[in-house]
């Protein structure tokens, strides 16, 4: 790979992390800690939202987000030809 390739892949690799650690921010600490009190309110399960979160939204969303980081990840090896074998 050239110099501007390995720069580019860099680039896409931090912006995908940065944007899967927002978005687990968010959830984690957002829906479970700041907007608890809003989002007890509404019921999922029998369980308040902001407690679900707490317990099991933030862990549900952390694996999911590992899913969704090894598939785009998939997708940037191939697009600058890195894939493995």
């Amino acid at each position: 790979m050239s110099e501007n390739s390995v720069s580019e892949y860099w680039k896409a690799n931090i912006r995908l992390v940065i944007g899967c650690l927002v978005v687990w921010t968010f959830v984690s600490y957002g829906c479970s800690i700041l907007f608890a009190d809003a989002l007890n309110n509404i019921r999922l399960g029998g369980y308040k939202l902001g407690f679900w979160f707490a317990q099991q939204g933030s862990i549900y969303t952390f694996v999911a987000l590992i899913f969704f980081y090894a598939s785009q990840m998939n997708k940037l090896d191939k697009k600058f030809n890195v894939e493995e074998k």
